[in-house]
């Protein structure tokens, strides 16, 4: 698939920073029942996928209400740092909440800020998480996106994403919903992307991929590698 045809045959994303921001807030404190709810196990799937190990730095972009980001938080232990970025602060306050009551919060720094410009130093993280996330971005910033990645992750490192994917074509669902998805864009905000292809394309080389559903909703799962 040429670059063209993938920047043509992907919804747009139409809403700017701010209003996702500002959307996001409101949801903050009642996500968990609307779509968080949905995306847990594909969510799940991914991080287990990841394979965190005690004494490792990892960072969730897009961390939301705080889930994946608890069970990372586990998984690196006490000689291990888990970070999270995301662009609400009231998705901040709801997760740091959660990290709270689980005392967990010691091992964790949570930012709110944009992926497109990652707060940290170049090599700095054993692996990093995306679930529902990437695919909130415009199309030309994917590549941004994960170019920002590879320059905070470590030589070694490895990135785990989940996404509602296009991997199995135009499929009746894929097509209403990106319907949805254009008539009402500031309510319907993520849409389905070529995951496995982006990845590529940003020199990563995949180790494990998969696809799983939501609600006949494809949703790619993979693990990469930092090239």
């Amino acid at each position: 698939m040429s670059e063209t045809e993938e920047y043509t045959n992907i919804s747009r994303v139409s809403r700017d920073r701010d209003e996702a921001r500002k959307y996001y807030n409101k949801l903050s404190s009642v996500y968990d029942w609307l779509g968080g709810i949905f995306e847990r196990r594909p969510s799940e799937k991914g991080l287990d996928y990841l394979e965190i190990k005690s004494g490792e730095v990892v960072l969730e972009i897009g961390f939301g209400t705080g889930h994946a980001l608890q069970k990372i938080a586990s998984a690196v232990g006490i000689n291990g740092k888990a970070y999270g970025i995301d662009i609400s602060e009231g998705m901040v306050q709801v997760a740091s909440q959660r990290l709270e009551k689980s005392g967990l919060i010691d091992r964790v720094e949570l930012f709110q800020g944009d992926a497109l410009t990652l707060p940290f130093v170049d090599e700095t993280f054993n692996a990093v998480f995306m679930s529902f996330t990437l695919e909130l971005f415009d199309t030309p910033e994917i590549p941004i996106v994960l170019n920002e990645i590879r320059r905070v992750l470590q030589k070694t490192g490895r990135i785990g994403v989940v996404s509602l994917s296009k991997a199995k074509g135009n499929s009746a669902v894929i097509r209403f919903y990106e319907w949805i998805h254009r008539k009402w864009p500031r309510y319907i905000d993520c849409r389905p992307i070529y995951l496995e292809h982006s990845l590529e394309e940003s020199d990563y080389t995949i180790k494990r991929r998969e696809i799983d559903n939501i609600f006949l909703l494809p949703v790619e799962i993979v693990v990469a590698a930092k090239s």
